[in-house]
């Protein structure tokens, strides 16, 4: 029932917390006006205006003792009374002065309350109007406005002092969370656990997770380049005894055993995770695919660069995106005839489009085409190439490094498979 809030409340962690602060203060500050103000200051400003209503009641009876009583007291014609009270908007006290007055004088015609300092009242005695005039203090208490005042600067001094507090609370969980983005997106940032408890514990929870995954992924890297060498060995040795082989048998043999190795590197690059090796530096996208495009070219790929959009400068691995991209322009001019590749970089989002004129994906199969090892025969040819189904797996896996996604679709201007890489800024 309360989803409707959700657009309207804020979503950073600092906006909550500031929320969190100013809400009760400033429900506290308006139940302490409502209660104290309301209770005390009108009962306090009720009590004087009814001994000043006695007063009042005296020197009209008496007007001798005006003097007496601090009271200026003349007679007025009919004109001289104005036509209707006086009293500013926010002057709440003067409200109770007006009623407290009317009901314990009779007579009262008029009441003017034009400023904290000065209260005039014109009454009907008997045949006569007459028009009395006294100091505001007397019917009501003129400190008010400091308690407000006091309210205000108190409850804003305290909510600083909180909010600079809480900033240092949460800045350890923002190191935090920008250390675990890090490492998500391949980068090994510095990082110790600092703040509450409960933040180091996650801290430390965290480090020593990266710790597991870095080892993880160094014996595993280790281990692979063993199998690497034990692979290559028996290769070789078949490269050599083929090349004794007549010509004739010989470039079969030979187009099979390249195969083979080709296979073998692209398994060992995608198990080791070279794929997302490299540093991340300031690349130019735009020049950085126009570059791409001319190398496929001069390989003899049909591939045109369609459109560029937007300027500027983002973090890459240039090595591990160059392989993304051309495993989706290489498999876009084997499952196709022709490749457009365009880019575009806004403030929000980096993102690099391969388009072909293929047969497609099914969007049913665009989940299992990301998946390792997955041939999709209906939709590619096996005829078309000799993939082992890793060139999409590991451009999501780059992708995924960039702190980006993959996405399939299909394409609009050429009817085939759409790749995007779209890379969060």
């Amino acid at each position: 029932m309360f989803l409707w809030l959700k657009s309207y409340l804020p979503r950073g962690l600092y906006g909550r917390a500031a929320l969190i602060l100013l809400l009760p203060v400033v429900t506290l500050q308006l139940v302490v006006s409502v209660v104290f103000i309301q209770r005390h200051f009108e009962g306090v400003s009720r009590q004087m205006s009814r001994d000043l209503a006695r007063e009042i009641r005296l020197v009209l009876n008496d007007p001798a003792l005006a003097v007496p009583l601090d009271l200026k007291l003349r007679e007025v014609t009919a004109g001289e009374v104005p036509e209707a009270d006086q009293r500013r908007w926010y002057d709440f006290s003067g409200l109770v002065v007006v009623r407290t007055l009317r009901d314990a004088v009779p007579g009262i015609e008029r009441t003017l309350l034009p400023d904290d300092n000065d209260v005039t009242l014109y009454l009907r005695d008997g045949d006569r109007q007459v028009e009395m005039a006294f100091p505001r203090r007397r019917a009501s208490p003129t400190n008010a406005h400091q308690l407000f005042v006091n309210m205000m600067v108190f409850g804003v001094l305290m909510t600083v002092i909180a909010f600079l507090y809480l900033r240092n609370q949460l800045r350890p969980i923002k190191r935090l969370a920008a250390a675990a983005e890090a490492f998500g997106r391949g980068r090994s940032v510095p990082y110790s656990p600092a703040g509450a408890v409960e933040v180091r514990a996650a801290g430390g929870a965290f480090l020593d997770m990266r710790n597991r995954i870095e080892r993880h992924i160094e014996q595993r890297t280790l281990m692979l380049s063993g199998v690497s060498h034990d692979l290559r060995t028996p290769l070789t040795r078949l490269r050599l005894g083929v090349s004794m082989l007549d010509d004739d048998d010989r470039a079969p043999l030979e187009r099979d055993v390249e195969e083979m190795q080709e296979l073998i590197d692209t398994f060992l690059d995608f198990a080791r995770g070279d794929s997302q090796a490299g540093v991340a530096e300031l690349v130019d996208p735009a020049a950085f695919v126009a570059g791409l495009v001319e190398d496929a070219q001069r390989a003899g790929k049909r591939v045109t660069l369609r459109e560029i959009e937007g300027h500027g400068e983002v973090m890459l691995k240039p090595g591990a995106m160059r392989r993304a991209i051309e495993n989706l322009v290489g498999n876009a001019v084997r499952y196709g005839t022709h490749c457009e590749v365009s880019v575009a970089l806004t403030d929000r989002s980096l993102r690099f489009r391969v388009e072909d004129d293929g047969p497609g994906i099914a969007p049913e199969q665009r989940g299992d085409a990301l998946r390792p090892f997955v041939r999709l025969d209906p939709a590619r040819n096996q005829d078309k190439g000799s993939g082992v189904g890793l060139g999409l797996a590991i451009a999501a896996d780059i992708a995924r490094a960039h702190g980006g996604v993959l996405r399939l679709g299909e394409s609009a201007a050429l009817g085939g498979l759409r790749a995007d890489i779209v890379i969060a800024r």
